[in-house]
């Protein structure tokens, strides 16, 4: 996953099915201002528990966004990446299993291709629960992520799914909820998303003490 080499900073191309900047004029209180933004897909994020091993299921990934951030200062200042001074796995984040909102179809049924194809586990939309709506990136995409909640078990499991599909590498890991606790104290420090983290403590208070004796 970190075997990550050859990076380079270029300009985004016009045609990224993905991203797409621009800058939206707009008069507030009768003065005309201007922000600059970025048009974004809307996203799924599903906390997965599997209620056979009391454990939270979730993924590992390299992100390109987050080793920008690490290498940004040295490179707007020398021009060039040093993979030394920054290791590729210094950008792993640990997250929840989500995705894109990229189908016209149901997104429950998005998130529920997102739990095979990231977690491997197979599960009806009837399972999976909606928790809450709300925006990410409010100062640069404003896109809307639906957070559910999921409980499996290991018969929910399908022999050789997971991982990602195509060429996406990202690792299935579990974590107990007295780990979980252990890294949601004060101080601490994470590459996780924000998203990641009120999802674990969403799941710490609403539904981790019936798990617990």
């Amino acid at each position: 996953m970190d075997n990550v080499t050859a990076v380079r900073v270029g300009k985004l191309p016009d045609d990224s099915p993905y991203m797409k900047p621009f800058r939206l004029y707009y008069t507030q209180c009768g003065k005309e201002k201007n922000w600059d933004l970025v048009k974004a897909h809307d996203s799924v994020a599903i906390i997965t528990f599997n209620t056979t091993r009391n454990k939270l299921v979730l993924v590992k990934q390299f992100r390109p966004a987050v080793y920008y951030g690490l290498i940004a200062e040295d490179f707007e200042k020398t021009g060039k990446v040093d993979l030394k001074k920054h290791h590729p796995k210094e950008a792993i984040t640990l997250e929840l299993c989500a995705g894109i909102i990229d189908k016209n179809i149901p997104i429950n049924e998005i998130a529920r291709e997102e739990l095979i194809e990231e977690c491997g586990y197979d599960v009806p939309v009837e399972r999976i629960e909606e928790v809450m709506r709300y925006r990410s990136g409010v100062g640069t995409t404003g896109s809307l992520q639906i957070l559910y909640y999921v409980e499996v078990t290991d018969d929910d499991k399908i022999n050789g799914a997971g991982g990602g599909i195509e060429d996406e590498i990202i690792e299935v890991v579990e974590m107990s909820i007295d780990e979980a606790k252990e890294m949601m104290k004060q101080g601490s420090e994470h590459t996780s998303p924000p998203a990641f983290l009120f999802g674990i403590l969403w799941f710490l208070t609403n539904k981790a003490p019936k798990f617990q004796n």
